[in-house]
């Protein structure tokens, strides 16, 4: 296989599965670790994707942000194992802040902690939450259509009139020099007081989001509970260190 041709299975690889191992690129390839890892190296070079331990990532740009549609398709199995384990966290008589996006919609289907009061901005997750029969508040604002978020002065202002328990926040972006990022500073600043309002806070996060950094930060990752699947170990070791990280089982 020539380079050029190389380097576009390469980039369709990382663009289809946003983390790819190196051993991955070696089978798909054919090529040699050593050839794959300078291959990776001249692509990140270009600014095409993210050299990461073992392996690499798609090279989102900072303000770029998926649409809930396009997010509900990717990772599904690594999101119900997270929303599982998430939701095993609830205890009975808990108040629960739920962010709104596709992972912690997860949690929902396996909450069964009786007495619960669950507060959220997701207009979807409020759905969801009605339909099995657990009370809900959803908070006001704007209505983001891309991501089904409430967001603005009426968001943040009805959040700050509650306190939590615990709360459970999806995420776009971890870094160990950045911190946790999302791409809109609205969505931003919800999070913010979700977080700053809780007891215990855990971000839901598949490994793709490892290693990247979006426009608008949330919290350093130091402060919070990463609950994340167990692809890519060599990965998290970096930031296992810095974190509580609880890697969940497939």
């Amino acid at each position: 296989m020539l380079t050029p041709e190389r380097h576009l299975l390469i980039l369709s690889l990382v663009q289809d599965k946003t983390v790819v191992r190196i051993q991955e690129l070696v089978d798909a390839t054919g090529a040699s670790e050593s050839t794959i890892r300078r291959d990776l190296s001249e692509l990140e070079e270009k600014k095409l994707l993210k050299r990461v331990h073992g392996g690499a990532t798609y090279l989102h740009r900072k303000i770029e942000e998926p649409t809930i549609g396009e997010k509900t398709t990717k990772n599904d199995r690594e999101k119900t194992a997270i929303g599982r384990y998430a939701a095993s966290l609830v205890k009975d008589k808990d108040c629960i802040f739920i962010d709104a996006g596709t992972t912690t919609l997860h949690m929902v289907p396996f909450l069964s902690a009786a007495h619960i009061i669950a507060v959220t901005n997701g207009l979807n997750i409020a759905t969801e939450l009605l339909a099995h029969n657990i009370k809900t508040i959803l908070l006001g604002g704007d209505l983001k259509p891309s991501t089904l978020s409430m967001i603005g002065p009426g968001a943040i202002t009805a959040v700050q009139q509650y306190r939590f328990d615990k709360c459970f926040l999806g995420i776009n972006g971890i870094d160990t020099r950045f911190g946790l990022t999302t791409p809109d500073p609205g969505e931003a600043y919800i999070k913010q007081l979700a977080l700053a309002h809780s007891d215990k806070s855990y971000i839901l996060s598949d490994t793709s989001k490892f290693s990247q950094v979006t426009f608008a930060k949330v919290a350093d990752i130091s402060e919070h509970t990463i609950i994340t699947n167990d692809d890519l170990d060599d990965l998290l070791q970096e930031y296992k260190h810095m974190t509580n990280i609880k890697v969940v089982n497939l």
